[in-house]
């Protein structure tokens, strides 16, 4: 669908000296398109653009059509958590090493963007985890998670003992490290350094994964994404807990806490190039089939 996308918003990694250079060249291709573009505010005092209209990051899904990410897979997160409600889709341009959600290199922008902007694309959906923390009946914080939100023993050698609920229904109570509650974009991430298994993102599952637990049978655990989890915790004693939401803390969190975790309604719609190939990158990322002679391309009969 040709001219789908009008007004396109960037944000970006303003702490990357490469940063600069890369969105110069994607601003003025896209300016010469005749594409409106606003860049998130921190990006925009780092250009000398008089076409560049700033805009604050949380208000870009608002005003814009389509959410260009440069910078590697955590800029990538931080722009999805700030376009959530926005529907608006997002695409990403990578300044750093292979990244899973960043699929497009400097060096082909121009080329892949030219084919996006001309619709031609592939687009999924994304689902965000929405945290709740709740003291004395009241939520006090909540926060979201493209990849994982991770309950972890903060500032004690002990391990904290955690209780978890999948629909109200008891699942288990584990003393361990902590535990990690991740989608299927984060089973690349903190969850498979932590012994968990790798999850299409096509797929509408979390997984649980505890962290060192004391008990070696506690393993991973699949389960619906439509499910509701609550973590509490079991001590007499008190300490604090630590709960991260990808790359955002919420400290001082109380045994008398509880975290509630469901899906958030909205997803988050990402543009890909039309050749993209997922097994690829995690063949490229892992290191898999490295020394294989196989034909990139094979096919096997069926």
């Amino acid at each position: 669908m040709h001219n789908q996308f009008k007004t396109i918003g960037i944000i970006g990694k303003h702490s990357d000296p490469r940063i600069v250079d890369t969105l110069s060249k994607l601003v003025h291709f896209l300016a010469q398109a005749n594409y409106a573009v606003h860049v998130d505010l921190k990006c925009a005092h780092l250009l000398n653009i008089d076409f560049v209209n700033p805009c604050n990051i949380k208000l870009l899904g608002k005003t814009c059509d389509l959410i260009i990410a440069v910078g590697g897979d955590g800029t990538f997160l931080s722009a999805m958590r700030a376009i959530v409600d926005s529907n608006t889709p997002l695409l990403g341009i990578n300044l750093g090493r292979l990244g899973f959600l960043v699929d497009i290199s400097p060096d082909e922008m121009q080329l892949k963007l030219k084919n996006i902007l001309d619709g031609r694309f592939i687009e999924e959906n994304r689902f965000l985890l929405h945290a709740k923390i709740i003291r004395d009946g009241e939520v006090i914080q909540q926060e979201y998670a493209v990849n994982e939100v991770v309950v972890h023993r903060w500032v004690t050698p002990s391990m904290i003992e955690i209780v978890t609920h999948i629909d109200g229904v008891y699942l288990n109570s584990q003393r361990s490290d902590g535990l990690i509650i991740s989608t299927p974009t984060g089973s690349t991430a903190y969850s498979l350094s932590a012994g968990g298994p790798i999850m299409h993102p096509s797929l509408n599952a979390i997984v649980l994964v505890p962290l060192n637990p004391h008990t070696l049978s506690n393993r991973p655990i699949v389960l619906h994404n439509s499910a509701e989890i609550q973590i509490s915790f079991c001590q007499t004693e008190q300490i604090n807990a630590l709960v991260s939401c990808d790359n955002v803390e919420i400290p001082d969190v109380l045994i008398s806490d509880k975290i509630v975790l469901t899906k958030h309604p909205s997803p988050i719609k990402i543009i890909h190039p039309e050749d993209l190939d997922y097994f690829h990158i995690l063949r490229k990322k892992l290191s898999w089939s490295s020394g294989y002679h196989t034909l990139p391309h094979e096919t096997i009969d069926r």
